[in-house]
């Protein structure tokens, strides 16, 4: 939104009285407004970071998180809790969850932009999360039996929702981090 620093006075041409008889009516009074100066607009915490709209992709982590919620409740329903390493740590419940909720605190910022600093706490921690549920569904891939090709392609899938969900956090994390020592003295 633009300012400007400008006096508001109309600007107008005297009329003659009304009242002769001999001057010829003149036409209606012209009145106008012009801004001759122009403040800058001032820039709101955040402003560079909100720029670069994080909360898109805090909604893609939402998303991301509630398909793997998803499929560690399919996971957890279809299968044995000792079958895999997978079922047995929840690994796609916790990621899921920690994902959502990285996701709505990123769409928080641009109302709330105390919240950088847990912002980059949250996907600090999402990513370090992810790497071990990746570690976790990596020896399950490297012991799998024969026989269960749906799981193994569900789990191999839930492995790229991983690696989708710590580039995104990643990004993040970068923004998070320039948009801290750029306000940093």
């Amino acid at each position: 939104m633009a300012c400007a620093d400008v006096d508001l006075d109309i600007q107008a041409e005297e009329l003659p009285m009304a009242g002769r008889r001999e001057a010829p009516p003149l036409p209606r009074l012209v009145q106008y407004y012009q801004a001759t100066a122009m403040l800058p607009e001032e820039k709101g915490p955040l402003h560079n970071l909100l720029r670069k709209q994080p909360a898109v992709l805090g909604s893609l982590q939402m998303v991301s998180g509630l398909l793997s919620i998803g499929v560690g409740i399919l996971f957890a329903v279809t299968q044995e809790m000792n079958q895999s390493f997978f079922t047995l740590f929840r690994v796609s419940q916790l990621s899921g969850t920690l994902f959502m909720i990285a996701g709505l605190v990123s769409n928080l910022l641009f109302k709330y932009p105390a919240l950088v600093t847990v912002s980059l706490g949250v996907n600090c921690g999402c990513i370090v999360v992810a790497v071990v549920a990746a570690c976790l569904i990596s020896v399950d891939l490297s012991h799998w039996a024969s026989g269960n090709d749906d799981y193994l392609r569900i789990e191999v899938l839930e492995l790229c929702v991983l690696g989708l969900e710590v580039f995104l956090s990643a990004v993040l994390c970068f923004w998070f981090i320039q948009e801290k020592r750029a306000k940093s003295p």
